[in-house]
């Protein structure tokens, strides 16, 4: 990620004082400067300013992130076409499988999830309900592996160069030339697999989403539970389901993209 060349440092400690009442779940002017290690004055002007604008609430001399955020997030959400044409597409594939389907895309190379939805048999909802507010690593997951299959290897090299490969099982795949085998075998296959990488005794399975210049766009992914998801099902079944899916949304992209550029009707 490019770093700015003159770096506004009041707009640096606003982001840190959002992130940390994100972090700590809303906190006193107090409690914000020691976990800041800021003046209280500094910090009571970042929020009494946020406050005013609508960003933060006040209540019983606690600072809490307002649901305004939710406006701005709803706002970029719904803007971005892979969402638009996506969400109809995951929601077939939620009732075709049953389990959790995820719909994420790629920014400062971490993984965003634009939509997860859970399927009648879903398993986890408090963690995957967790993991939406919240980047994620690319390397771990089936939806962040199928998007780093597809990106430029300079790009990946520099997101790995970033960001390290952390070990959360002891199936997540930490070296980087094995990383680099697993995204070459998944472009071969057209679809990511997760074996228990994430969290031991959930996998998952994943697939691209491109547009007409092969850039990719984010991926989907359909995850359950190892009991559920056997040898034939994980290997076979899902993966070309996933990939029917990616199939359709990457053709009405295209062909909303065309019309588009088009003007036709």
């Amino acid at each position: 990620m490019e770093k700015a060349s003159n770096p506004v440092k009041a707009v640096e400690t606003t982001v840190r004082v959002l992130e940390a009442l994100k972090e700590l779940n809303g906190a006193t002017v107090t409690e914000l400067a020691a976990h800041l290690d800021l003046t209280k004055g500094t910090v009571h002007n970042h929020v009494s300013t946020l406050e005013q604008h609508r960003f933060v609430v006040k209540e019983d001399g606690r600072y809490e992130l307002s649901l305004r955020f939710l406006i701005f997030g709803e706002y970029v959400r719904n803007d971005d076409i892979l969402y638009q044409i996506g969400e109809p597409e995951i929601k077939e594939l939620v009732e075709e499988t049953g389990e959790i389907v995820h719909l994420s895309t790629e920014q400062h190379g971490l993984s965003m999830k634009l939509c997860k939805l859970l399927g009648e048999d879903a398993v986890g909802e408090r963690f995957h309900a967790v993991k939406l507010q919240r980047p994620d690593y690319l390397h771990y997951t089936a939806t962040g592996k199928a998007i780093l299959a597809f990106l430029p290897q300079s790009r990946v090299e520099r997101i790995v160069d970033e960001y390290g490969l952390a070990e959360l099982t002891g199936n997540t795949i930490t070296d980087r030339d094995a990383l680099f085998d697993e995204l070459e075998a998944t472009r071969g296959r057209g679809y990511s697999l997760n074996d228990q990488e994430e969290v031991e005794g959930i996998r998952a399975v994943g697939a691209p989403v491109r547009d007409q210049t092969g850039r990719v766009l984010g991926a989907v992914s359909v995850s359950g539970p190892v009991s559920r998801l056997r040898e034939e099902r994980f290997r076979e079944v899902l993966p070309e389901k996933v990939t029917n899916t990616t199939s359709v949304i990457e053709a009405n992209i295209n062909l909303t993209e065309s019309i588009g550029r088009s003007g036709v009707e």
